[in-house]
Formats: C-alpha cells, sequence, structure tokens
C-alpha cells in the first residue's frame, strides 16, 4: 500500500489505519510519505511532510518540498505494483497526487476528504476523476459527495478513536487547577504559522481577563518541540500569569473552564470535552477580501457552529482587526456561569453523532477490500 500524510493530525490518524489494517491482514505493508507515529506502526517512509504542514498562505514557504515530494512519490508508484493510494487530507499536496496514483494505474481511497461543501467547490472534478473512493468524517459529507458523483462513505470521525485511546493524568489536571481559577486555555495549534497568527491575539484576550478578574490562570498548549521557543518567547513577555503546558493537552482542556482556540479540528476535540470555547483564526484580511471571501460558501467558519447550522460558539475568523471585542465575549462567559453551562451542553450535543469509535477499523477495511479487488 502507498500512503501519504502532510500534516501531524493526519499522521496520527494514519498510524491507526495501519495498526488497523495489519490487525485484519498481518501481511499487509505501508510505503509512503509518513509522519513519526506512522514511522512506528511499522509504514516505510520515502518523504516527511508533517513538520512542514501549512494552511492558507502557509503553504507558499513549502512549494519546494512539495514539488521534491512529488516527484519522489511519481517515481515510487511507477516503479512498484502498489494495490491501493491512501492520501489523508491536505487536498493541495493530496489532489495532484492522486492524479499521479491513478496514471500509475494504482487506484486511490481519499480518507477525510477536502471540505469542499464549505470552500473550493470548483475542485470537485479533480476528486471525482481522480478518487475510486472517498472516506468522509461528517455526517453530511457523504449525501453532499454523492450528490456530485463522488463514491463517498461516512466512516465516523477519527477524533473519536484519539479520545477513546486517551489517557487523562488526573494529577496534572488538580494541579493546573491548584494554580487558580478560573483556568483559561490557549490552544494556538500545531503549525508554526498558524502559532504566530493566532498566540499574540490570545495572549492579549488573556491579559484584559487578568485585568477584570481576578485569580485567572492561563496555560498555553504546547503542540510540539518546535514550538516551544517561540512560544515560550511570546508568553515571557505576557502580563497575565502565562505556564506553558507541553505534553499535557487534554489535560489543559479538561482544566479549563474557558478555551481560546485556533479554528480547526481542535475545537471538536474540545466540543468533544463539552468546555465553553471561542474560536480564534487571524489571516491576512487581504487576502480573504481579494480572494478567500469568494471561495467560502458556509455562514459559519468553525466546525462545531458548521455541524450546529448556527452559531453556537463565539467564532472570530478568518480575521479579526482588535481583540476588544473577544476579550468582552470571554469575561461574559466568565462571569455567567448559566450561559457557560448553556455552551457546554449545546457543545455536547453537537458532537454526540460523531462520537462512536471504530473509524480506522472500518476505514481498513475498505481499503484492503480496494487492494483484493485489483488484486
Amino acid at each position: 500500500m502507498f500512503i501519504s500524510v502532510a500534516e501531524p493530525s493526519a499522521d496520527q490518524h494514519a498510524a491507526r489505519l495501519i495498526r488497523a489494517c495489519r490487525a485484519i491482514r498481518p501481511s499487509v505493508r505501508f510505503v509512503g510519505v509518513a509522519g513519526p507515529h506512522m514511522v512506528a506502526a511499522g509504514c516505510w517512509p520515502i518523504f516527511d511532510m508533517t513538520r512542514h504542514s501549512a494552511m492558507l498562505l502557509g503553504i507558499l514557504g513549502s512549494v519546494g518540498r512539495a514539488a521534491a515530494m512529488m516527484t519522489t512519490c511519481e517515481r515510487h508508484l511507477r516503479r512498484y505494483p502498489f494495490d491501493a493510494a491512501v492520501l489523508l487530507d491536505s487536498p493541495t499536496l493530496h489532489l495532484p497526487l492522486a492524479a499521479r496514483a491513478k496514471a500509475a494505474g494504482v487506484p486511490v481511497f481519499y480518507y477525510i476528504a477536502p471540505q469542499m461543501w464549505a470552500w473550493g467547490a470548483y475542485r470537485i472534478t479533480k476528486l471525482r476523476h481522480r478518487t475510486d473512493q472517498v472516506g468522509v468524517i461528517l455526517p453530511f459529507e457523504e449525501q453532499y459527495f454523492r450528490d456530485q458523483g463522488i463514491d463517498a462513505t461516512y466512516v465516523g470521525h477519527p477524533l473519536a478513536d484519539v479520545l477513546a485511546e486517551e489517557k487523562i493524568d488526573e494529577a496534572v489536571v488538580a494541579e493546573i487547577r491548584r494554580r487558580g481559577r478560573p483556568v483559561i486555555a490557549l490552544l494556538p495549534g500545531s503549525r508554526k504559522h498558524v502559532v504566530e497568527e493566532v498566540l499574540p491575539g490570545q495572549l492579549e484576550v488573556s491579559e484584559e481577563i487578568s485585568r477584570n478578574i481576578r485569580g485567572a490562570t492561563f496555560g498555553v498548549s504546547v503542540a510540539g518541540d518546535h514550538l516551544l521557543a517561540s512560544i515560550q518567547d511570546r508568553a515571557s513577555h505576557s502580563s497575565a500569569d502565562v505556564r506553558l503546558y507541553p505534553g499535557s493537552h487534554a489535560e489543559l482542556i479538561r482544566a479549563a473552564d474557558l478555551v481560546l482556540v485556533a479554528s480547526g479540528t481542535t475545537t471538536l476535540e474540545v466540543a468533544f470535552a463539552g468546555k465553553a470555547m471561542i474560536v480564534m483564526y487571524n489571516a491576512s484580511r487581504l487576502f480573504y477580501n481579494l480572494i478567500g471571501r469568494r471561495m467560502i460558501h458556509t455562514k459559519y467558519l468553525s466546525l462545531p457552529n458548521i455541524l450546529a447550522g448556527r452559531e453556537v460558539v463565539p467564532e472570530f475568523m478568518p480575521y479579526y482587526r482588535s481583540t476588544a471585542p473577544i476579550a468582552e465575549r470571554a469575561i461574559e462567559l466568565l462571569r455567567d456561569d448559566t450561559v457557560r453551562s448553556r455552551m457546554e451542553e449545546d457543545l455536547r450535543g453537537v458532537v454526540e453523532p460523531i462520537r462512536t469509535p471504530g473509524t480506522a477499523r472500518r476505514v481498513a477495511r475498505m481499503v484492503l477490500d480496494m487492494a483484493a479487488d485489483r488484486g
């Protein structure tokens, strides 16, 4: 099997898929664009893009590396008799790679479909012609893609598998809470350029909360060693009582009374935990006004609100001019237990339909069936 990921979260999902495939068919082998989790699960790596993942304009910084990856992958796809190619998320890289796999005669399974219902619907034709099967992770996506002539199947959300395996260190949770209450968690993301865009605003909001709510403490989730120095530097200049928590992401969410979170899948993780949140993303205003607003087709941009079809959580994105309104909402939520509790209850209801684990096993059976049909 050929398999490819381009970001850290997909690396973890792919590793679970590899293990699930091997549990069903121990002889199966995986080769491809792999991160450290996939390598640990037994994948033979020919390239690693996970340390260079990007979104929006950040992708421009990885163009050269992406071109080298594409050349390496195409050479392997043409040289070796792969039974299937499994591509996870990252359409900027994987739609072109899917075309190369199909040209080499390798059937393509696309797992975690591009969110074309939200933006970039012009890519539908590419997805239709370059894939054989698509595994979607949000319930409404199956019908959406089927209506576009794509063989799509809802497989469940891989986050349910992640959380089912998660072990919370309650001692760490208690330690975070002992520092003071309320606890505000800052989740700036795992991509360096996103952290640089979002964390300064989160720290500004934290400082305003600190000035208005006595005893408030703040924790920053550090999603990798490559982010530690830059986060440490920014946090050290904050007047708020900020502490960094590398390796205690889940514990920080569990301890939090309110979460300031960068837009993305982590918003669903916070929703699964039933924690009130404010979603932030600060992209280029010029890019959005020139290009982005013509490509986006949804009323809401954060996943909890998209799933709910209404505003369950405040979202300040794709950019914000000032953090003052964000701080105002944060202070309101922290002071009003009733409003915060209602949001937490709504969030638990939003994610209930995607809470069932077993996604990796379901995808593994589909991939192995595809390979068997080819064989």
